[in-house]
Order: structure tokens, then sequence, then C-alpha cells
């Protein structure tokens, strides 16, 4: 116990907060780490809402996955670039499957451009994608929990660099970062109702959108990475199906590293660079 706290504090949180929505809304779940999520989560027990920007046919089959483990899901299609209407998509989905219990906000995008080459259309779709999306079905989803009073669970899906920076990324990591602080600034708004609010901050994880989607990252060599290798979909799935449970009833605003160690690496991996390669981003 930390030595602030009274000892007369009650131990558990009321039992009401445990029990919120078995229904999870999983945004970019028609992939990557986003279709792992769903899958997990429908193996822990949550009726699932999957949402899709261009992939209808990527959702529809994580959809059948979700059906065979024997939960309902619903699909909608959700484009973050054109907001505020499209957030309107978690209330839609919530309603479809009688609740809402636990938000994923896993749709991501970013560029490979120097900030100073960055058109302003690019910028604001990274930052509408991956901050102003999140900030809008987070506002929804924390909306309807408070409304029920049973707590609930939401989990933004970041970066390891939410933390550290990245050439050739500033609008990706101006938003991530942007992503981590909101989510403790939820978490400080939202504890007292029993709504936890984590952060998920992914290395470099064999998906789509690292170009690497067929790849079996077991097979892959990453000196620069402790655990020696990319991560997949699945190894992140778990961490958030963890945070998603009751049992994580007690952790809140915090920035789970997924990333074989990758941010532990700083002055370390920089002094056994031979080349000037990381300035090509």
């Amino acid at each position: 116990m930390c030595a602030g706290c009274r000892s007369g504090y009650p131990a558990r949180m009321p039992q009401r907060f445990h029990d919120y929505d078995r229904v999870a809304i999983v945004t970019g779940s028609d992939s990557g780490i986003g279709e792992a999520t769903a899958i997990a989560l429908a193996g822990a027990g949550f009726d699932v809402g999957v949402t899709y920007r261009s992939d209808d046919g990527g959702a529809q089959e994580v959809a059948a996955k979700v059906r065979d483990a024997g939960r309902r899901c619903e699909v909608r299609q959700l484009d973050l670039v054109r907001l505020p209407g499209s957030a309107g998509v978690i209330d839609d989905l919530a309603d479809a499957l009688g609740g809402l219990g636990v938000l994923v906000n896993c749709a991501g995008t970013g560029i490979s451009t120097p900030v100073v080459d960055t058109s302003w259309d690019e910028w604001r779709e990274v930052l509408a994608v991956d901050l102003d999306g999140p900030f809008l079905c987070a506002q929804r989803a924390a909306r309807r929990m408070l409304a029920t009073g049973r707590g609930g669970r939401i989990i933004n899906v970041t970066s390891v660099h939410e933390h550290a920076p990245r050439v050739g990324a500033g609008a990706y990591c101006a938003a991530k970062g942007g992503l981590g602080l909101l989510t403790k600034v939820l978490a400080q708004e939202l504890a007292a109702a029993g709504i936890t609010v984590n952060a998920v901050a992914p290395g470099e994880i064999a998906t789509a959108m690292t170009g690497n989607e067929d790849v079996d990252p077991h097979t892959v060599a990453r000196p620069g990475i402790p655990a020696g290798r990319p991560g997949d979909a699945n190894e992140v799935a778990a961490v958030i199906a963890m945070l998603a449970s009751p049992e994580a009833a007690y952790v809140t605003g915090a920035s789970w590293a997924v990333d074989g160690g990758m941010l532990l690496m700083g002055p370390q991996a920089g002094s056994h660079l031979d080349s000037d390669d990381w300035r090509d981003g």
C-alpha cells in the first residue's frame, strides 16, 4: 500500500462496476491488430462491433470468425476523415448490439514525410484518424457507459511513437502523443464511475500497416529489439483483452508498451549505429 493511502479505504470497487455490458466495439477491425482484438474479445465472451474504412470484405471475414466463436457481431463502415458525423457509428453499433461496455480505438493511419514537406491535407488526415476520431468515439462511448452506471473500459491503441519520435512521422507522432495524454485525462475524469481508460503502444508488429502482414515475425531478426524479433497482432490483442476484463479494474491511465523491449534501448541502441540511415525514417 502506498504511504499516503488510508488503511480504511475500500479494498474493492463496487460490484456494479464489474457488470458493464459484454459488448465491445473495435474500430479498424477489418485487419491487423483490430482483427486480432475482435477475435480475442469474442473468445473472452464479448459480442463485437466491427468497423472498417474501405475493406468491407475483410470486415465480413472478421465478423464470421466472431460468430464462429459463438458471439454476435455487427459490421459498419467508419471513415474517421468524415468527422464529426461518422462517429455516430458508435451509437449505431451499440444500439444494434444492445449496449456498450468496451471501446477499442484501433483505427489508424500514417505517412512517412518530413515535417517541412507535409501538406496541410496530409497533416489533417492523420490527425483526424489518429486523434480526432478516437476523441469523438471515446466521448460517445463514455457517455453511454456513464448513463448505465456500471463502469466500462476504453482502450486506445497508440504506438511506441506516443513516447518516442521518429523521423518522417511528425503528424503520426503528434497524434499518438496527443492520444496518450487524452487517455490520461479521460482516466482521471472517468475513474470514479468505474470506467478505466488505458493506452496500448505497439512497437513493430507484423501487419499490413508495417508492410509485413504475411510475415511470420518469429522468423525475422531484429537485433535492435531485446526480444530479437517483431511482434504479431495476437500479442497486442492479448494485452487489450486483459485491459478489457473485469480483473483489470484497478488499472487506468497507463500506457502499455507491447514492443519486445524496443523503448528500453534508447541511447544504448544509438551508440551502436554505424550509419546515418536512420535520418531517412
